[in-house]
C-alpha cells in the first residue's frame, strides 16, 4: 500500500534499510585474529546478552500494555487508585542488582586478565616493538633488529609482541582493532600494550584519539606474516640506506598528512628512551632523543 501511494518514499527507505545493514557487516572488533580480540569479543557479546535480559521483556511489555490498556479495550481491569505491588518491586529491583553482580565480577576479573601490561603466555619468545606517534605518522622501532619505519608495522603470526608505546607530540592512542586492546600514547610516559595475531592477515592499524587536522591520516597496515617471511622483511629494512637519527627525527616531527612508508636500515642507540626522556624531569644531557649518541 505505502509503495503504491509514496514510491519515491519507498525507494528511500529501502535503499536507507540496505545501506545500515551493509555498513554493518564489516563490524571488526566481532572478528578477532588474536587471543586478546577474542577474549574482548567474548565480553562484549556476554555484556550485550545480559542486558538484553532487560532491555527485551521492557520492550515487550511496552508493546503489550500499550496493546492491552488502549482507550478502545473496556475489558482491560482498571484501577485508578492502585499504588504499590511488592512483587513488581521485588522483581524491578532483584534482577537489575543480579545483572549488575554478575556483569560486575565478569568485568574484575577480565580486567585483570586483560590488562595491557600483562605478558602473553606463549612458547615463543615475545617481540619488541617500540611505538611513536607523531603528528600525523607511527614511527616503529625494533631495538632487537636495529631497524625503524613510518607507517609499516610487521611481526610474526603466533609471536607475542610487547608494545612499548610513546608519544612525541600530542596525546594519541595505538589500536589495531582486531588484535585487541588499544592504548594512549603520551609524551614523557611508556605504556605497554601486548598483542598476538593467531592468523596470517594484514590487519589495519589506526589512531583511536583525536590528534588534530591529520588525524584521519594516521592509519597503517599490521602485517602478520611467518617467521621466515619476517626475517625475509627485516632483511629488506636493512637494504635502505636511511638512518634513523637527529636529523631525520627532526624532519620526522614536522606535521605531515598521510605520511608515505619509510624505512630505516639504522637506529641510533636508545632512540625510543630519548624520545621519552625529551619530554621528563631529566638532566640535560639527556634532552633530545638523540643525545646518548653525542655524549
Amino acid at each position: 500500500m505505502i509503495k503504491k501511494r509514496y514510491p519515491r518514499l519507498f525507494s528511500l527507505l529501502s535503499s536507507l534499510g540496505v545501506t545500515l545493514l551493509l555498513s554493518g557487516c564489516d563490524f571488526v572488533l566481532l572478528d578477532p585474529k588474536g587471543q586478546i580480540g577474542v577474549e574482548e569479543r567474548s565480553l562484549i557479546i556476554t555484556a550485550i546478552l545480559l542486558m538484553l535480559i532487560v532491555v527485551v521483556p521492557v520492550i515487550i511489555m511496552t508493546v503489550v500494555f500499550a496493546w492491552r490498556y488502549r482507550a478502545s479495550n473496556t475489558k482491560a481491569t482498571y484501577t485508578p487508585d492502585w499504588s504499590h505491588s511488592n512483587k513488581i518491586e521485588a522483581v524491578v529491583w532483584t534482577v537489575p542488582v543480579l545483572i549488575i553482580l554478575v556483569l560486575g565480577t565478569i568485568t574484575w576479573k577480565t580486567t585483570h586478565s586483560l590488562d595491557p601490561r600483562r605478558p602473553i603466555e606463549s612458547d615463543h619468545p615475545p617481540l619488541t616493538v617500540q611505538v611513536v606517534s607523531l603528528d600525523w605518522k607511527w614511527v616503529f622501532i625494533y631495538p632487537e633488529q636495529g631497524i625503524a619505519t613510518v607507517n609499516e608495522l610487521a611481526f610474526p603470526v603466533n609471536v607475542p609482541v610487547r608494545f612499548e608505546v610513546t608519544s612525541g607530540s600530542v596525546m594519541n592512542s595505538f589500536f589495531i582493532p582486531q588484535l585487541g586492546s588499544q592504548i594512549y600514547a603520551m609524551a614523557g610516559m611508556k605504556n605497554t600494550l601486548h598483542l598476538i595475531a593467531d592468523e596470517p592477515g594484514v590487519y589495519h592499524g589506526l589512531s583511536a584519539n583525536y590528534s588534530g587536522h591529520g588525524f584521519s591520516g594516521m592509519k597503517f597496515n599490521a602485517n602478520v606474516i611467518s617467521q621466515e617471511k619476517f626475517d625475509e622483511w627485516v632483511q629488506q629494512v636493512k637494504q635502505s640506506n636511511a638512518t634513523l637519527d637527529a636529523d631525520k627525527y627532526a624532519t620526522l616531527e614536522k606535521a605531515s598528512f598521510n605520511n608515505p612508508i619509510e624505512r630505516f636500515s639504522n637506529v641510533t642507540p636508545d632512540f625510543y628512551d630519548g624520545i621519552v626522556a625529551k619530554y621528563t624531569h631529566s638532566s640535560g644531557s639527556h634532552a633530545h632523543p638523540h643525545s646518548e649518541g653525542k655524549e
